[in-house]
């Protein structure tokens, strides 16, 4: 039997920007061996897709609801959960 993996999409809002919130989710979600990717988005949230076993998502949708030292989360939402195949851990452009 394969491997359970859980696939989500978040939105973290608040003082997310500019206090290296992307480049902390990288470092957490890699330690939490999830793949995926977070970008800020242009309406100052931050966006991100974690995939990985169902426990190590659950632990990283909860970290992001404190995130960095500098940030002050308002709000953690799970957009999505859908499928897609990622490779490693990634920062991407802002959209």
């Amino acid at each position: 039997m394969g491997e359970v993996v859980r696939t989500v999409r978040v939105r973290i809002e608040g003082r997310v920007q500019g206090v290296g919130y992307r480049v902390w989710t990288q470092r957490t979600a890699r330690g939490l061996d999830l793949e995926g990717w977070v970008r800020n988005r242009r309406d100052g949230s931050v966006e991100a897709v974690f995939q990985g076993a169902p426990d190590q998502v659950a632990a990283m949708i909860g970290a992001c609801e404190g995130g960095p030292r500098g940030a002050s989360v308002s709000r953690v939402e799970v957009i999505a959960e859908d499928g897609g195949g990622f490779s490693g851990f990634e920062v991407r452009e802002t959209a």
